[in-house]
């Protein structure tokens, strides 16, 4: 799975930073962006849990 994050979207609210922030980071401007490559095995729930959670719904699960 990989993941990517919409800067249109996003408004820097950080819930995936806090819920899965070995893919998820904050950029100097204040908004999400995701690692590159592909999520880790271990860490695909958090990830998703990310994308459920995210209030803007900028977060989108891209097939490989």
């Amino acid at each position: 799975m990989r993941v990517t994050v919409d800067e249109d979207r996003c408004a820097g609210h950080g819930m995936c930073l806090t819920l899965c922030p070995e893919v998820f980071e904050m950029s100097d401007d204040g908004w999400a962006v995701a690692a590159p490559g592909e999520v880790p095995a271990d860490l695909e729930s958090a990830a998703k849990d990310a994308i459920a959670n995210c209030p803007e719904r900028a977060i989108v699960e891209i097939d490989n």
